[in-house]
């Protein structure tokens, strides 16, 4: 009977794995980015992995999948905060807007981590791609 990791054991075993058996590494980092998948640092590693070993369709795979579910993590941490609350949700627009962090539609202005530098990333694997 196999009695399960945790997310750090998993990190920490795969973290020692990178330098001699990649491929092993990359499995224990999916497998820690399954258990916990809003903890940044697998997801860094695995990125590293992958372009140490050349596999940038797999890296992008990954930007895109952290930068997802960072965005809907981002989400749902502010429905739950705001709630119901319409005036608590117009205020803080207003806010955000008078602060420069949201333009005149809503839309954020500067992106949170580690989706802004997920996406500068992105953009750097898409040109080894081609499709930058």
């Amino acid at each position: 009977m196999q009695v399960a990791k945790t997310y750090e054991e998993l990190v920490k075993e795969a973290r020692q794995a990178e330098a001699e058996d990649p491929k092993t590494a990359i499995k224990l980092y999916l497998r820690a980015i399954r258990q916990e998948p809003h903890a940044e640092q697998a997801y860094d590693r695995l990125m590293i992995v992958y372009r140490k070993e050349k596999m940038y369709e797999e890296e992008l795979a990954l930007i895109n999948k952290g930068i997802k579910a960072y965005e809907e993590f981002y989400n749902e941490r502010t429905k739950k905060i705001m709630g119901k609350n319409a005036k608590a949700v117009q205020l803080s627009n207003a806010l955000a807007k008078s602060l420069g962090l949201k333009d005149k539609k809503g839309k954020d202005q500067v992106m949170k981590e580690p989706i802004a530098s997920w996406m500068k990333r992105r953009e750097m694997v898409e040109k080894k791609l081609g499709k930058g």
